[in-house]
């Protein structure tokens, strides 16, 4: 879990993401100033009730209030580095059960659609800190709302007209879980809080006749005395001998002050509802960057893609493993920045393709979209080559860890029999300064900061058989828009969306 430097609200503190009077813009490297991992070791924040309402007020809600607002995508034909242009920024390519099938009767035939999309997200901050109660320890979430909506776009024969489809919607929240404190008893909340008599005939058994014993009694003399002696704990004498522990019954101010500490295993939860059936908990962190023996949270240029033959990544693929990787040995692979291998488009027989391995993906690099179909995540790198990239924040959440806490992922009874989905992986990046040479459109905004989004990776693993590893990945490009726009202006926003194993970035300003 990440930690960040900060004093007491008393004194002005906990600024994580608050405007100053007359700041009007985000920066990364301001957000994302001061940060550090939280060790087993490090201070713990004390609360008290007097306080609570600066805490409130000042909860942080991390990299994630750097979303707040309404994101759109556009679409990325300004940039001279794609050569192929596109109807929208988004691909996502999906695997599903073949029509007729089940898993008892030929389990691995699928289905493959490919189709570039629109989306259009809502982030809204939840104002004040959500507090979890958990007796010695709490916890002041920073909540931020989310709701999604993504579109297919294709074009129809003959009509001029583009076709929008509703493909996915989904809502839900994110939060930031950094805000730990710790709350030990005091005088007040032990007597609010009472639960047992004032005096207890139990006690009496063992020669206790005080009122609300909040002391272990220890037996003091040996098994098989005929009248034992009980003392309270703190009667004992060091080195004294003692036989048997009867447990107190109330708790002493300061009790929770030693411990445990609660350090979460993560700073980020998103819990999601999904209409086809599945409903979300991911958590996960920021990744940082290990440079010359530092660590860095605040990543430094553009994110790395590969090229070539090293793009030949099966956990960034369409294609799984079980598929039969499309004949790809480690002599033989395919090369995706270049045209698909020429037995894609030949039709294949038990000669050219014994055991039916390559036309078992064929469709797949021979799509349209191909080479996005195969790697979607080659289109955010192709949008982002040629134009600078100055910093981003790289997160990574998951409904299943190694270790420790773990999210998790609830299907309806349908999707739990025939497409189960058994983990849900979640990627992004946020990044500032996305500078290009080309001004797409202007407008007026109540708020001078808009944001420029770049992508996200979502992969939907599903259980069972070999169609089931569904990489359902996005890309996005996204323009920030206020409330309010220059009077009698018109933007035509041509939406983008790919499906890539990528990040999200953000950007300061328009060019």
């Amino acid at each position: 879990m990440l930690k960040r430097k900060k004093v007491s609200p008393e004194t002005g503190g906990e600024q994580l993401f608050r405007k100053m009077p007359g700041q009007n813009e985000v920066n990364l490297a301001e957000v994302m100033d001061g940060y550090s991992k939280l060790l087993i070791d490090d201070p713990v924040r004390p609360f008290r009730e007097d306080n609570l309402q600066a805490i409130e007020n000042n909860v942080d809600y991390g990299i994630l209030a750097a979303l707040n607002g309404t994101w759109v995508s556009y679409n990325v034909n300004y940039n001279k580095d794609v050569p192929k242009p596109s109807l929208a920024s988004g691909v996502h390519t999906t695997i599903m059960p073949s029509p007729g099938t089940n898993s008892g009767t030929i389990p691995g035939k699928f289905a493959f659609d490919s189709e570039e999309y629109i989306e259009k997200l809502t982030f809204s901050i939840v104002p004040g800190g959500v507090r979890n109660r958990g007796g010695a320890s709490e916890l002041f979430c920073g909540a931020v709302k989310y709701e999604q909506t993504i579109k297919s776009v294709n074009a129809i024969p003959g009509q001029e007209a583009l076709k929008y489809t509703p493909i996915h919607e989904e809502n839900g929240m994110y939060l930031w879980l950094s805000d730990v404190y710790n709350h030990a008893a005091t005088k007040e909340s032990i007597e609010r809080d009472r639960g047992i008599h004032a005096i207890s005939t139990e006690d009496a058994k063992y020669g206790y006749t005080g009122e609300y014993r909040d002391e272990p009694l220890l037996r003091i003399t040996p098994d098989g005395e005929a009248h034992p002696k009980y003392i309270l704990q703190s009667q004992l004498e060091p080195g004294q001998p003692y036989y048997e522990i009867i447990p107190a019954q109330e708790i002493k101010p300061g009790a929770g002050l030693d411990g445990p500490y609660f350090i979460p295993d993560y700073s980020i939860s998103r819990s999601g509802v999904i209409p086809h059936g599945s409903t979300i908990t991911l958590l996960g962190d920021i990744i940082p960057q290990n440079k010359d023996k530092k660590t860095y949270y605040l990543i430094e240029g553009s994110p790395q893609f590969p090229y070539g033959k090293e793009a030949w990544e099966t956990n960034h693929l369409s294609i799984s493993r079980t598929m039969g990787n499309a004949g790809v040995t480690p002599e033989e692979i395919i090369d995706l920045d270049q045209p698909a291998p020429k037995w894609v488009h030949e039709t294949l027989d038990d000669v050219n393709d014994p055991g039916s391995n390559k036309i078992y993906t064929q469709r797949i690099l021979a799509d349209d979209l191909y080479p996005y179909s195969v790697r979607p995540d080659l289109r955010l790198r192709d949008t982002l080559r040629g134009q600078h990239v100055s910093n981003y924040v790289h997160v990574r959440m998951s409904s299943k860890m190694k270790t420790g806490a773990q999210g998790g992922v609830l299907n309806v009874p349908f999707v739990n029999r025939f497409v189960p989905t058994v983990e849900w992986i979640w990627t992004c990046g946020l990044k500032p300064s996305l500078k290009t040479e080309k001004k797409f459109f202007s407008f007026s905004t109540n708020k001078s900061y808009s944001l420029n989004l770049i992508s996200v990776t979502t992969e939907v693993l599903q259980a069972g058989l070999t169609f089931r590893l569904i990489p359902f990945v996005r890309y996005r490009i996204f323009l920030k828009i206020r409330e309010r726009l220059l009077k009698n202006s018109f933007i035509i926003l041509q939406e983008v969306l790919m499906q890539l194993q990528g990040v999200l970035i953000i950007k300061d300003k328009l060019p």
